[in-house]
């Protein structure tokens, strides 16, 4: 490439670059500025009686008019609706930020009397009050770090703890709202909680998906919607692993955190005898391998049996003495817990998901969730 070339090219990346900061930073001003639009019609409709009388049901339409008189744009009734439950769902951010600092943007606490404002402005020199706006706006911007369009959907959710789940989720992998669409679609956080205990499904909310264990890379059910596939229980093996490699994306999207792809079929002979491990991974997080094989059908011993010895195999053969022991997962049309416990050894690192084709139903993942944090709880307190 010549110089001129790479001028031109230089021009072009820092363009691209500024281009996508400047997006960001609008993005950011919209989340601020519709997180205090809310907040602004919730302290004007918890002000007094006498405005909830004045205006009623119809302050969002009123109001949603007369800002369109004042030449705002794109502010209808369903989005200050929307602008209200954003506030509400986020109300500690109000009580982070300094009301004196949110004077600088209009705070609600001085909407009653606008000479107050003017006072602060006479009290602070105009690079004071410049610098008290910006530290507002930096403050809010910090504690809304998502894109609008996240926060629309993350609003669909009621449960505030599975919301922040999906919020650190986000926010540590870069999902775009369509990932996150799909993930909640999926129920991906019921389908993690069901696999721990109460501190861990707590911790969920709290710190998002921690992977310190091998059982914390388990999700049961494993969901393959993305493969297009009819829900039918007799595709082969051959079938879903191909299927599972034109989308191996989407695949590694929905194991979680830190898979990297190695091979397919990998095959090793052990006691003169060839086997072949449908699929093998690498976690960089817990740096350990991990062999999935597909089970067409219903898990049955031998299968736990034939994991187990590739385990062992790779363990023995493969992994490096600073790496952590090896993970078989096991994914199954069908899954009986009660054979699965007796047929492997205490603490082994062999798990069985059941796949299915389809996007769960949420309701009956609650429904199994509550369960068992109900009988969790239980045995805790010694019930």
């Amino acid at each position: 490439m010549s110089e001129f070339e790479n001028l031109a090219t230089t021009f072009q990346v820092t363009q691209d670059a500024l281009l996508r900061h400047s997006a960001r930073a609008v993005d950011s001003a919209l989340v601020v500025r519709n997180w205090l639009f809310g907040w602004y019609l919730v302290e004007f409709e918890n002000a007094s009686a006498s405005r909830a009388d004045l205006y009623g049901k119809e302050l969002i339409n009123k109001l949603a008019k007369r800002l369109k008189e004042k030449g705002l744009q794109g502010i209808s009734p369903t989005n200050l609706r929307k602008f209200r439950e954003f506030f509400q769902a986020y109300p500690e951010i109000q009580r982070a930020t300094s009301v004196t600092s949110l004077a600088g943007l209009g705070s609600p606490s001085f909407l009653q009397d606008s000479a107050s404002t003017e006072k602060i402005q006479q009290t602070l020199s105009v690079e004071s009050f410049q610098s008290m706006r910006q530290a507002a706006f930096t403050q809010i911007a910090s504690s809304l770090p998502l894109g609008w369009s996240h926060y629309v959907e993350l609003l669909t959710l009621d449960d505030p703890s599975e919301r922040s789940f999906y919020e650190i989720e986000v926010a540590s992998n870069q999902w775009s709202v369509r990932e996150l669409q799909r993930q909640i679609a999926s129920s991906l956080y019921h389908r993690l909680a069901l696999s721990r205990d109460t501190n861990e499904i707590h911790r969920l909310a709290v710190e998002g998906q921690v992977v310190e264990k091998a059982a914390d890379l388990i999700k049961n059910p494993i969901v393959l919607e993305f493969l297009g596939l009819q829900d039918r229980p007799h595709y082969s093996e051959d079938e879903l692993e191909s299927a599972i490699i034109d989308q191996l994306e989407s695949f590694l999207l929905e194991l979680g955190k830190g898979f990297l792809f190695e091979a397919r079929q990998k095959r090793f002979t052990f006691d003169n005898d060839h086997f072949r491990v449908d699929l093998v991974f690498y976690n960089r997080l817990l740096r350990c391998y991990v062999l999935v094989d597909l089970k067409r059908d219903k898990l049955t011993h031998q299968d736990l049996g034939q994991m187990q010895m590739y385990v062992n195999y790779f363990d023995r053969h493969v992994k490096l003495s600073e790496e952590l022991p090896t993970i078989g997962i096991l994914l199954c049309h069908r899954k009986n817990d009660a054979l699965v416990e007796p047929t492997l050894p205490p603490n082994a690192n062999i798990f069985a998901s059941k796949y299915q084709l389809y996007l769960p139903s949420k309701e009956e993942l609650k429904a199994q969730l509550e369960i068992i944090t109900t009988s969790l709880e239980e045995a805790r307190h010694g019930l």
